[in-house]
């Protein structure tokens, strides 16, 4: 038709736009946008980076948690001048809370079984106002070199030692002639612990250790003690040789114990400010010490033994000097 401008074939659709029928809401245009900068390698979380960044923090924290549960520290029995020591096993640990060893935490691990050793030591630990922490058990598994740990631990710090001279300030106040005993290669913690616990029972003011060469006041001697580590000081000397000089000076005669020595106990005057020096059994007095003796001890013996343990030894002249000291 002449009048009609619309092309054959087209479809005309009237009341529409050009373009799409519902909108897209934006999401094209943002999604063609720039997403700023890209992040730093240890923010993407599976990049390398990341993961050693992760690796690093947690290792940091492992350290953290173990230096607060005890980790890192020396095991039972073994020296320790930095740092708490851990004592492991349902025994050890029941009898240390039994001695009154001054602990500081008591670790249970998950899941284990209770019986009456467990349940007296959480009890004793409750008493005495110990932390007590539940961990897994394969952080007691790290502390024990052949997992013997039986699920509990018990954390003791390091013992305070006195000075020497406040061994003296000690004797000085006391009405009582001084009695020490001073120990020469002493290196096994139960001979420490029991004749720290003779010197508390006859009557002694203290006990007097080298700074090397030499036991330490661990959970062991504690436990041997039977709490009198915790009543009797041990004072630790930088130089035994030079303090056992100044306590002669200051009045006390030093003895020393030898089975070969020169003056039996039999004819042993005790009853004067005394100062025991108890050697090792198998290496005995060093040489110097020997040499700043007044004199050298032995104890007479009625069978074939040839010589008795260094703690027995300095039980035998404690309890005769306390003897004499009673008659006296």
């Amino acid at each position: 038709m002449a009048g009609n401008s619309q092309r054959r074939g087209a479809v005309r659709k009237s009341g529409t736009k050009k373009g799409q029928v519902a909108g897209s809401g934006g999401k094209h245009r943002r999604g063609l946008e720039g997403r700023g900068a890209t992040p730093p390698a240890e923010a993407r979380t599976k990049h390398p980076a990341a993961k050693r960044a992760r690796a690093a923090e947690k290792a940091k924290a492992a350290a953290v948690q173990g230096r607060s549960a005890g980790r890192g520290v020396p095991r039972a029995g073994r020296k320790s001048d930095e740092g708490p020591e851990l004592v492991l096993g349902r025994n050890p640990v029941l009898e240390c809370l039994r001695a009154d060893v001054p602990a500081t935490a008591l670790y249970v691990a998950v899941g284990t079984e209770n019986d009456d050793r467990l349940s007296e030591s959480v009890q004793r630990a409750a008493d005495m106002g110990i932390s007590i922490l539940e961990v897994p058990r394969t952080d007691l598994d790290r502390l024990s070199a052949n997992g013997l740990h039986q699920g509990v631990a018990l954390q003791v710090p390091p013992y305070r030692y006195a000075h020497p001279d406040d061994l003296l300030d000690r004797v000085k106040a006391t009405a009582e002639p001084a009695l020490l005993v001073a120990l020469d290669n002493i290196t096994d913690p139960r001979n420490l612990g029991a004749v720290i616990r003779s010197v508390a029972a006859f009557g002694g003011q203290g006990v007097l250790i080298p700074q090397r060469r030499s036991a330490s006041v661990t959970a062991v001697a504690w436990r041997t003690s039977a709490g009198a580590a915790a009543r009797l000081p041990v004072a630790r000397a930088t130089n035994l040789t030079r303090t056992l000089k100044d306590y002669a000076a200051n009045g006390m005669q030093i003895v020393g114990l030898d089975a070969d020595g020169d003056t039996t106990l039999d004819n042993f005057d005790g009853s004067v400010p005394t100062v025991v020096v108890v050697g090792s059994e198998g290496k005995g007095l060093s040489r110097l010490v020997r040499e700043n003796c007044d004199s050298i001890l032995s104890i007479p013996m009625a069978g074939p033994v040839e010589s008795l343990n260094a703690s027995v030894a300095a039980g035998v002249v404690l309890a005769d000097i306390a003897r004499q000291r009673r008659l006296g």
